[in-house]
């Protein structure tokens, strides 16, 4: 395959594509222990162009004794903090000089436009990997002057350290599946933890990749296991494994539930980053120009599969008919198509599943009296294409305007004051982001306190660093990615007290 809907590959995207794809475990490329494979379909075309193996519960568990192994006896085990910053350091590198081919395979994988896969997800992966790097070396604990009232004629001695969890089951989704895959994968690392990484089945490729990027580097064998395969099977099977001691999942929240439950049977460590419904909140002095631009960003970014898109647009009453009408217009104006065309500003949903889900939201808003503004009807031809919707004429408890969409539609709802938006903005399960549209800063810093969610932009939505903690309150999570926050998600804290 050397041509994609008649664009031509990076040579090495080619290649990739032309060669079997088989489980990583123990350091070998494995057929999945039944020698079934699973389709990969491109979204744009509903085609099948690849198949990558059903891995199941018997090649969970060999890739579980294989990362035990590694954690516990290997090289890895004796590893130094400064060599696993290097080998961080040597996969960064490694992704950075095949950041075409993982681009070009987030956009025949996923659906996204090529141009957004190599500046935000690949980009943003390797600076994370960058980052985690650092950290390897400054993992620390701390000393302390204890008492202990109960031996006053004997002197004690305490101190603190930090230790690796363990092995890790990691499960991400789709929307984002290299970004993902280093969100788990650099802080475990980074920590000495060991991995087994669970791809979501729509979107295996750029983790098969990944990992062979992870062997070149130099990784000992064991270390990094990926086994793909449907979640219901090998995904239930990682989550509730015995033999390991921290599962990461990223996904809906639905299914954060079940990966929390099977992981505290076990009482395995776990954090979930989970779903949300962020509002948008544009204030009576911001511009209606920019609060549309900034608005149509926080929806459209992706085709809008992403937790923190911003699927609430709350606007001043004063400012409502200007922002939609600006909305409307981009969203009518943006180029749909397949993902490796390099005008492609909206790419396909990754499924048929995901496109028979945001349209039946779509209808279910139209039977509660909703109007689209904009969009609100799939793409001419083939794929699973959606065009971008706005939708008004809504009221908050329709379905539209409760639940996760997951797609190119955001529901726009006037309001009259602080305390009403404020109100209803919280009035939701979810509470990951939420951006504020304003140049009043009094103003602003009196609504950023009382927004309950993890993330709050001013005048921009989307925008991570990687410094800063990234995680959900109420049922859009429990921990936080990123920032010196993550590690503690992959290490133990052990107190140590001498008596002298």
């Amino acid at each position: 395959m050397n041509t994609f809907h008649g664009i031509a590959l990076h040579a090495s995207t080619a290649d990739f594509l032309a060669r079997p794809r088989r489980l990583l475990i123990d350091g070998a490329w494995q057929d999945a222990a039944s020698s079934q494979t699973l389709p990969v379909t491109d979204p744009a075309s509903g085609d099948v162009f690849c198949h990558v193996p059903a891995g199941d519960a018997p090649d969970i568990e060999r890739a579980v004794q294989a990362a035990r192994r590694a954690f516990e006896q290997g090289d890895w085990a004796r590893m130094r903090p400064i060599d696993r910053e290097r080998l961080l350091l040597r996969l960064a590198d490694l992704m950075e000089a095949n950041a075409q081919q993982l681009a070009e395979l987030e956009a025949i994988d996923n659906g996204k436009p090529v141009s957004m896969a190599r500046a935000v997800d690949v980009a943003l992966s390797i600076d994370f990997m960058r980052y985690m790097a650092g950290w390897a070396t400054k993992i620390e604990g701390a000393t302390m002057d204890v008492s202990v009232p109960l031996v006053r004629d004997r002197e004690f001695f305490g101190f603190t350290r930090r230790e690796p969890v363990g092995v890790v089951g990691a499960i991400i989704p789709w929307n984002f599946p290299l970004l993902m895959a280093a969100w788990k994968l650099g802080p475990a690392l980074a920590s000495g933890c060991t991995m087994i990484l669970k791809p979501a089945e729509e979107t295996p490729l750029s983790a098969l990749r990944l990992a062979e990027l992870v062997q070149e580097a130099g990784y000992p064998n064991g270390v990094l296991n990926v086994i793909t395969g449907l979640g219901h099977t090998a995904g239930a099977a990682l989550a509730g494994h015995k033999g390991i001691e921290k599962v990461a999942f990223t996904g809906s929240t639905e299914v954060g539930k079940l990966v929390g439950k099977a992981a505290l049977d076990n009482m395995t460590r776990v954090s979930l980053e989970l779903g949300g419904k962020s509002p948008v909140i544009v204030l009576d002095d911001a511009d209606p120009t920019q609060a549309a631009a900034g608005a149509a960003q926080a929806i459209f970014f992706n085709q809008g599969q992403v937790c923190t898109a911003g699927s609430r647009l709350f606007i001043h009453k004063s400012r409502f008919e200007q922002v939609v009408e600006g909305l409307a217009g981009i969203a009518n104006s943006m180029q749909m198509g397949p993902g490796i065309h390099p005008d492609t500003q909206i790419g396909p949903l990754v499924s048929a599943a995901q496109q028979q889900r945001v349209m039946g939201y779509i209808d279910s808003g139209y039977q509660q009296g909703a109007r689209a503004a904009a969009g609100g009807s799939t793409g001419d031809g083939q794929g699973y294409f959606v065009r971008p919707t706005v939708l008004v004429d809504v009221h908050d408890d329709m379905r539209v305007v409760r639940e996760e969409i997951f797609g190119p539609v955001v529901v726009a709802l006037p309001y009259e004051d602080l305390d009403e938006v404020a109100r209803r903005a919280n009035d939701t399960p979810y509470g990951l982001a939420a951006s504020i549209w304003s140049n009043d800063l009094s103003r602003v810093h009196r609504l950023i306190p009382r927004i309950k969610a993890g993330t709050v932009w001013i005048n921009c939505h989307n925008i991570l660093d990687n410094a800063m903690p990234f995680g959900g309150y109420k049922q859009s999570g429990i921990g936080r990615e990123m920032g010196r926050a993550v590690l503690d998600l992959y290490t133990e804290s052990k107190s140590v007290v001498m008596m002298l």
